[in-house]
């Protein structure tokens, strides 16, 4: 089984792109973020590719998706005890049984600055998430969370750790919650890089970041140990990253023997 995740940065602005790698790339499973859509308006052509949706999402901002070609079974939308943002709920996580795996495909709030409330917020779900993790995984079956996390696990993750003081993606609080998920029984599948010797995952638009490799690995999968054991390969597709019209992010891609 070939599952993926992906920051689509828009799944309408990035239509094309995404029906052209589902063909190339023969994904069975596809965790999708920041769909900035709502629910009812993701693109019928992607059912029309051969995936059957679970969407979740309000419009402008946000949004989660899972696609399958394996089933869609026990569909969730929103965690355990999320909290809400502004007294808003914001659609950041669906969860779904594809081919008797458990999936959770999240966007994890980006905290903005460590004094913004958004910041607190983001720790806050990232509780949520855990709890949410604890129950899902009590059973007996793979089980992973993909999805942007918007924190860099480790320095290593970032192409220059320096110019990141005192900015969120980071510190101590958001890596702790990261932690948090592993003590809970969950796994870094960490990907191969197809090019460089760091598999990033993330190049802003601005000053030729994707060119100069100046990247973050914030795109994650967290697996359970039968997830992570089943695993036979897990790469970057960057060649998704390249050209005109595409997300800022590119696809992790993991192969399973199940």
């Amino acid at each position: 089984m070939r599952i993926a995740t992906w920051n689509v940065n828009s799944v309408t602005a990035r239509l094309p792109r995404l029906l052209a790698w589902l063909e190339s790339a023969q994904p069975d499973v596809v965790c999708l973020q920041e769909l900035k859509c709502a629910t009812e308006a993701f693109p019928p052509e992607v059912a029309g590719a051969g995936y059957e949706v679970a969407a979740f999402g309000t419009g402008r901002w946000n949004g989660v998706a899972i696609l399958s070609r394996t089933g869609l079974a026990d569909v969730r939308r929103g965690l355990d005890g999320e909290p809400a943002f502004d007294d808003a709920a914001e659609p950041r996580a669906i969860g779904a049984t594809c081919g008797g795996v458990r999936l959770w495909s999240v966007y994890v709030p980006n905290g903005r600055e460590p004094s913004h409330p958004h910041y607190a917020y983001k720790l806050k779900w990232l509780e949520a998430l855990r709890a949410t993790v604890v129950a899902e995984s009590a059973e007996d079956r793979p089980f992973a969370v993909l999805g942007d996390f918007n924190i860099a696990p480790a320095d290593a993750d970032v192409w220059d750790i320096s110019l990141f003081d005192g900015m969120t993606h980071v510190t101590d609080a958001e890596r702790e919650a990261l932690a948090a998920l592993r003590e809970a029984g969950l796994s870094d599948v960490v990907p191969r890089a197809l090019k460089y010797d760091t598999p990033y995952t993330y190049w802003d638009y601005r000053q030729l970041a994707f060119p100069k490799n100046n990247g973050m690995r914030i795109d994650l999968v967290y697996g359970s140990a039968k997830f992570a054991g089943s695993v036979s390969d897990a790469y970057v597709d960057r060649e998704a990253r390249k050209g005109k019209g595409t997300s800022d992010h590119a696809p992790v891609v993991v192969d399973l023997t199940v």
